[in-house]
């Protein structure tokens, strides 16, 4: 009897102890093994859903321009799609102006007022109306941009208390992690979806501070500029992007990048990045192996431009960066993303490899701005080709296969399902001539490059490891 008593307490207990556990959200059983996956996310989208807002913008396209035939030309048929929110397709000629609307998300970081969110949310735009979740609308002001990360800041005057968001930790997320994504998908507002880290540091092409979090969580037009939380409620991304060929594939920019953005926009409007002056690339296994570089990362200097921090310190062509305040390098996205967060006039200690060697060398950093960036022409910069190009060194020319004596310059990088490798350009590829002009320095071949600037294609004469010549078309 007492055995029987016993039994039937314990199995009592452990079923209320399962309902709690499934109460809260979390218990699955595999196999042997018990695992905490949430059963919903209720709570969490009752606490964050407050502080998210649906942004509406308005802009002026002058003739009509490439948006009005994209939206209401006949892509879509006959019936617009988007005439449900923002009202019927308007009929003028094409040629003339009209005003264009779009949509976003954003949200709350302070009772200030001040709403986090894309760039190319509110870039140009004349109007700016933030609805906040109670339904109460406000005219916003920017307060600064920043398209290189496509973050922006702008700020309503609430006259109630607002509910701000906490940004969390991104970079302690992890590739697999539940994540929860709120925003305004097509108008619809306030909504929520889920799903998981799909990875981490991914790279889209999108800008020189690619570091995306990769998401399934469903993301549409609408969610750009919307949070991304963690199980926490924090917001460990910002919605930016998605595939336009696929489904259940979404982008986020960390909250870690976006926090030291967000406080420079909000106390100065702008951002300011650190400036070294240099033209770098990534390490292969052969270049690590022909610097002495022990564990293949790094990123290696193919340029030092002349009078800039990187060259008043020291700094020379073909020194490896390992490292930047004694924070490692991996690669060269690392550097950009070190040397860009550090303060401008900040003593910075580099690590460099040198013949095999370490040393640590002290930079006073400059500051990077577009005018510099462009005056320079760093040689991994592809002036929208998608692909790169270095001077045909001896290292180079033994790296890729080539004999001694060869001319050109070579290519060194190409990215995946850009103009370059559409139009069947390859890495290794030697470019001969542009546009019928010998070249034989990367420096030369960014002058001609900006010198097409006003043709609707530019031809490069091209050979290759395996020998003769072939006509590369490149169009824009």
């Amino acid at each position: 009897m007492v055995q029987e008593t016993f039994t039937k307490s314990a199995i009592i207990l452990t079923l209320v102890l399962s309902i709690s556990m499934i109460g809260l959200g979390f218990i699955t059983e595999v196999g042997a093994k018990t695992t905490l996956v949430p059963v919903n996310f209720t709570e969490l989208a009752k606490t964050a859903k407050p502080g998210v807002v649906n942004i509406r913008t308005v802009k002026t396209i002058k003739g009509g321009g490439r948006v009005f035939r994209h939206f209401f030309g006949r892509q879509f048929g006959n019936k617009d799609p988007f005439e449900k929110f923002f009202g019927p397709s308007p009929k003028q000629n094409p040629r003339q102006d009209f005003k264009q609307r779009s949509l976003g998300s954003g949200f709350i970081i302070d009772q200030e007022g001040f709403i986090v969110t894309n760039n190319h949310v509110i870039e140009g735009a004349e109007e700016i109306t933030v609805k906040i979740a109670n339904g109460k609308e406000y005219d916003a002001e920017i307060i600064g941009r920043d398209p290189s990360t496509d973050l922006a800041l702008i700020k309503i005057k609430p006259r109630e208390r607002l509910a701000p968001l906490t940004m969390g930790d991104s970079d302690a997320l992890e590739v697999g992690s539940w994540v929860v994504a709120i925003g305004s998908p097509f108008g619809l507002e306030q909504t929520v979806t889920a799903g998981i880290v799909s990875a981490k540091g991914r790279t889209i092409g999108s800008g020189p501070y690619d570091d995306f979090i990769q998401t399934d969580a469903s993301i549409n037009f609408g969610n750009s500029g919307g949070p991304l939380f963690n199980m926490q409620g924090e917001v460990i991304g910002i919605n930016t992007a998605i595939t336009a060929s696929g489904h259940g594939i979404g982008f986020a920019i960390p909250s870690n990048l976006a926090k030291d953005v967000v406080v420079q926009l909000r106390d100065n409007g702008e951002v300011t990045r650190g400036w070294l002056g240099v033209g770098i690339q990534d390490l292969d296994n052969e270049l690590a192996d022909y610097y002495n570089v022990d564990n293949g990362e790094g990123a290696l200097i193919t340029q030092v431009f002349e009078g800039d921090p990187a060259d008043q310190a020291g700094i020379k062509v073909k020194d490896v960066i390992v490292a930047v305040d004694g924070q490692k390098v991996s690669s060269s996205r690392d550097l950009t993303r070190l040397i860009a967060k550090a303060s401008v006039g900040k003593k910075t200690d580099v690590t460099v490899v040198r013949n095999g060697r370490k040393k640590t060398i002290s930079v006073t950093l400059g500051k990077r701005d577009k005018e510099k960036q462009t005056a320079k022409k760093e040689k991994g910069i592809d002036q929208g080709f998608g692909f790169s190009v270095d001077d045909l060194s001896p290292e180079m020319a033994s790296r890729f296969g080539y004999e001694k004596g060869e001319s050109g310059v070579v290519v060194v990088q190409i990215e995946p399902g850009g103009m370059a490798s559409k139009a069947g350009l390859e890495m290794g590829d030697i470019i001969k001539e542009v546009d019928r002009q010998s070249v034989d320095t990367a420096n030369e071949f960014a002058k001609l490059i900006e010198a097409a600037g006003g043709k609707d294609t530019v031809q490069l004469l091209v050979t290759g490891r395996r020998g003769g010549y072939r006509v590369i078309n490149l169009k824009k």
